[in-house]
């Protein structure tokens, strides 16, 4: 049990803001909160003692106490939280170079496939973007991703904007397969624009797949169902050859995206296209909005302009109407 309690830091913040507002001219401490309320002097002590230390009282030269508003009082106790934040993110970054630059020395003696597994599950987020990385900057010839879904999380994209243009820069080919979601995404185009400038080459495609890299026709990396922060890590060439073979037939289908273009009015045509065929299979709306990498209400908005354009007053009008069109 911590030596303060929330509860009775709350009453005592309470307290000392009433003690204010109704007695100004007589100062606040301890001996006076604990007078005013029936909490153990104890536990007034270590609740103070955590007020002072976010700053939400503070301790003036007389020795009194003072309150401070909490919004005040934020900047104060998170700066030194997030410097440290900041700094512990630096040093795993500067370990995980350090650790990896000793890889190139330990391959020329033993093997690059020395001592690896060739099924293994990698589990935590931390844990699965550092094999990541560790095969990107060890990648030679090339590189393939599948990333499904709409826009990526910002943690991930600033990884991925900082990992991928070096191993370009080496002279390894990358392609990147997304669905056509990304494109709408002001994050994923920075990321593509500055990727295709180097070499890469992106394409999109309106149906849902498996999040997978490939590092050299050697090792894949997987999703793994049910748990997105976890990654399976393959170098079975038999399987490795298959996944890339997998990825080949998707990338034949997928359509290109080029950098630096407004791909707005494509995207919503391809997007509309994807969930009109969708609903003729009869799929509800989660399904589609799965599907195609997108929230549920951005799905029901598209379906809602669907329907308007038919002039379909149901769902049921509309999947009929779509139906007998497509049948000609």
């Amino acid at each position: 049990m911590p030596d303060w309690d929330r509860a009775t830091a709350q009453r005592v913040y309470e307290y000392a803001m009433v003690h204010e507002a109704e007695q100004p001219d007589r100062t606040l401490t301890t001996t006076v909160i604990s007078r005013g309320t029936d909490l153990p002097p104890a536990e007034i002590d270590a609740a103070v003692d955590r007020l002072l230390d976010v700053g939400l009282i503070r301790r003036l030269p007389n020795g009194g106490l003072v309150t401070a508003a909490p919004d005040e009082t934020l900047p104060g106790a998170l700066g030194p939280l997030e410097r440290e934040i900041s700094e512990r993110r630096a040093l795993m970054a500067e370990t995980r170079e350090f650790i990896l630059s000793f890889l190139p020395a330990y391959e020329r003696i033993h093997g690059p496939e020395a001592s690896q597994p060739r099924f293994t599950v990698v589990r935590g987020l931390s844990e699965a973007r550092a094999v990541i990385a560790g095969l990107t900057a060890r990648a030679r010839e090339e590189i393939l991703t599948a990333q499904p879904g709409g826009p990526r999380d910002g943690a991930a994209l600033e990884e991925a904007m900082s990992r991928d243009p070096d191993a370009l820069r080496r002279g390894v080919r990358m392609r990147i397969l997304c669905q056509h979601t990304a494109r709408s995404s002001l994050g994923a185009s920075a990321y593509i624009d500055r990727v295709t400038a180097l070499g890469a080459r992106v394409r999109t495609i309106d149906d849902h797949f498996t999040r997978v890299l490939v590092f050299d026709r050697e090792t894949a990396v997987l999703a793994v169902p049910g748990d997105p922060r976890a990654a399976a890590v393959v170098r079975e060439a038999n399987v490795v050859s298959f996944i890339r073979e997998t990825y080949e037939r998707l990338w034949l289908s997928a359509e290109p995206l080029s950098a630096r273009g407004d791909h707005r009015e494509e995207v919503v045509s391809d997007i509309r296209q994807a969930i009109t065929r969708l609903l003729t299979e009869g799929l509800t709306d989660a399904s589609i909005a799965m599907r195609l990498g997108m929230s549920v209400r951005t799905c029901r908005r598209h379906i809602a302009d669907i329907m308007a354009g038919l002039d379909a007053q149901s769902r049921f009008q509309a999947g009929y109407l779509l139906a007998r069109a497509r049948q000609g």
